[in-house]
């Protein structure tokens, strides 16, 4: 089982796909999990845990079938191993609400998806320069 720099868990597959294209634009190195539903996210991360496997950064879509995004952070959180992993929000929402429950539940940061491929390249790259680049010791 090899170390996924991003694990990513979103319900929509053509938008993982468009993520992992973008993600391999911003650095071709980074390697990326991608998991579709909350259940599924936290049985992976808990065989992760138990493989000594950590992922560099964790983002999560808000709205998941089986786990909503909300509950997945808590549990996260609750696991010694990953608690220091960033975790961010990565969702369609911009309701105030949502940021600040995520906030509350243990996330690190709270993105809006940007429209448009040449903005969410952006974005990652900011996210990359931000987490990879300025923050090697977090985890």
């Amino acid at each position: 089982m090899s170390t996924p720099d991003i694990f990513y868990v979103e319900d929509d597959t053509d938008f993982a796909f468009i993520m992992e294209n973008a993600v391999q634009e911003v650095s071709n190195g980074l390697s990326m999990k991608i998991i579709e539903n909350g259940k599924d996210a936290l049985i992976a991360l808990n065989e992760l845990t138990e493989a000594k496997i950590k992922p560099r950064l964790i983002l999560l879509d808000l709205n998941l079938p089986g786990l909503s995004g909300l509950d997945l952070v808590k549990k996260i959180r609750e696991i010694p191993f990953l608690r220091y992993v960033p975790v961010i929000f990565f969702s369609t929402s911009d309701n105030p609400k949502d940021v600040k429950a995520s906030l509350e539940f243990g996330a690190n940061a709270y993105l809006t998806k940007p429209s448009g491929y040449l903005n969410l390249v952006s974005c990652l790259q900011s996210m990359h320069d931000f987490w990879f680049t300025k923050n090697l010791n977090l985890n």
